[in-house]
């Protein structure tokens, strides 16, 4: 089996999942993972699948038919190396008064030290006495097994500070995903 990582967009209305689902199951694929949300008006995401080599040309063939629906689709072979994750695995969570650059500092922040974004999420929100808006992130972030977690942690608290935001930092098992060899 091949493993296939697409990635959509398209103007967000009913069906769309439902379009992809069917084209996939359709050509013999089995719809392993997936990451999907309505932004902006638009619909996006990202999905993993399996499909059995011979048939993983037509199905990129029939999605990319999805376009004259609105729905732009483009599959890569995936990166899986087999080999299982090392080093540590941790929750970020971020939140603070909204202002342009967070993300670039948080993120050269962890890039500096060797940690890899693994999975984010961030929204803005109302804050509930003021009103003002509020940043919001999520992070699942992989650190080498060689990095000092102390440092990320005090880097972390310095820039806090510097950002007047809150930051937490947990960390959390190693997820077992099977690998393929």
């Amino acid at each position: 089996m091949t493993d296939l990582v697409l990635t959509l967009i398209g103007p967000d209305r009913p069906g769309l999942v439902e379009a992809v689902a069917e084209v996939v199951a359709s050509h013999g694929g089995n719809w392993l993972e997936s990451r999907m949300a309505h932004l902006a008006g638009k619909f996006a995401g990202i999905l993993r699948v399996e499909i059995p080599p011979d048939k993983a040309e037509t199905l990129q063939a029939a999605l990319a038919e999805l376009g004259a629906r609105g729905l732009r689709v483009v599959g890569e072979p995936s990166g899986e190396s087999g080999h299982p994750a090392t080093g540590r695995s941790l929750d970020l969570e971020v939140v603070g008064l909204d202002r342009p650059g967070i993300v670039r500092e948080i993120s050269q922040l962890l890039a500096n030290g060797g940690a890899n974004v693994e999975e984010l999420a961030t929204d803005r929100t109302s804050a509930p006495m003021s009103g003002e808006m509020l940043f919001v992130a999520k992070a699942r972030v992989r650190l080498p097994g060689n990095a000092d977690l102390g440092t990320m942690r005090s880097g972390l608290e310095r820039l806090a500070s510097d950002l007047m935001i809150e930051i937490r930092l947990v960390e959390t098992a190693l997820e077992a995903k099977p690998r393929k060899a």
